[in-house]
């Protein structure tokens, strides 16, 4: 008696609308990412006008951070940097982009009102 064989197959999709830009909050670029820093920016200054930040990092792994302007008007460079070399780099290679989403929620406080 043969074995009986079947090949079953599934197949899903999730579809939504390109959004532009295509980038929310920013990207990191790893330093050996198939498409390299000038290809994105390239890209990013054809479907947005002048809406992110270029950050160039000096590391092993990220090359540029790529944000927007809003969320460097709210953290300072500096610290978002750090905050991306300590919390998100753990979880990347140099060959990736990551694409980020940030919140950057800013308290104001003044006293002797």
């Amino acid at each position: 008696m043969e074995p009986k064989t079947s090949t079953r197959h599934s197949l899903s999709a999730r579809v939504s609308e390109f959004d532009i830009p295509p980038v929310t909050d920013g990207l990191l670029v790893g330093k050996n990412s198939p498409i390299g820093f000038s290809a994105i920016s390239k890209a990013l200054n054809l479907l947005v006008a002048d809406n992110f930040v270029t950050i160039e990092v000096e590391d092993d792994t990220i090359s540029h951070c790529v944000v927007r302007r809003a969320i460097v008007r709210r953290v300072p460079q500096e610290k978002l940097v750090a905050f991306l070399l300590e919390r998100v780099k753990p979880l990347m290679c140099a060959q990736e982009i990551m694409h980020l989403e940030l919140k950057a929620d800013v308290m104001v406080e003044e006293s002797d009102l």
